[in-house]
């Protein structure tokens, strides 16, 4: 018997490396999955395709989910993406606007669309992915780390607000996460420093259990060795 039998979890970005090991992780444990990606997934759970980055998608994504499933329990906020940018003075808006929207519009929106949801039933937890970079600006990263520093910020805020309310808000700082994509990026990395996917998806999950339930507002780093 687990904690999480028959709890639902809304997963984003679950077409992705660490997206797929979350929606597995909450499976095994007995969740129902909703998984939400801009791709079609295929598989044996819930899915649906939104637009993380337009709020009446995502609105629809979650009346669907609470018409078709239930209330949410668990939002694992795990789309998100990198990309080394230019520098700070020439950066261009498409550059901005991508990771801006890609890491921090889609965390507001979905909250925008789940917080009133779990304010109905009293419950809830809310993990977001944020970044290592988030917390300190690097050359040639500064809209990347702006966009995860934002989310760091939006965690705290939530938290602060919602816990009170039977809300748990907490985000996670990766370093350096091990995918496929990641290794055809830096073929001379040493691969075995790198946090795998599943091992992420266990941290997601103690976030998500009731061992966490004194926890708001924490940026918790999970880098490995690297």
């Amino acid at each position: 018997m687990s904690e999480f039998d028959n709890k639902i979890v809304l997963v984003t970005g679950a077409a992705g490396a660490l997206g797929r090991a979350v929606v597995d992780h909450f499976a095994a444990k007995g969740a129902r999955v909703a998984q939400l990606d801009v791709l079609e997934i295929d598989n044996n759970h819930y899915s649906a395709t939104c637009d993380l980055l337009d709020p009446k998608s995502c609105e629809q994504a979650v009346e669907d989910i609470v018409g078709g499933l239930g209330t949410i329990d668990v939002l694992a906020n795990i789309a998100g993406g990198f990309a080394m940018g230019e520098a700070v003075h020439e950066t261009t808006e498409e550059t901005w606007d991508f990771l801006m929207g890609l890491n921090a519009r889609s965390v507001l929106n979905m909250a925008r669309a789940v917080v009133p949801v779990m304010l109905e039933s009293g419950a809830g937890k809310i993990i977001n992915i944020g970044a290592g970079a988030g917390q300190a600006g690097m050359a040639n990263m500064g809209a990347y780390s702006a966009s995860k520093s934002v989310v760091i910020r939006l965690t705290e805020a939530m938290a602060g607000e919602l816990k009170s309310q039977g809300i748990n808000v907490n985000c996670i700082l990766p370093s350096i996460i091990d995918t496929e994509r990641n290794r055809q990026d830096m073929p001379d990395a040493d691969f075995s420093l790198w946090v795998r996917p599943e091992a992420m998806a266990k941290v997601v999950g103690f976030l998500a259990s009731e061992a966490a339930a004194p926890i708001h507002g924490a940026a918790l780093p999970v880098s490995g060795l690297s």
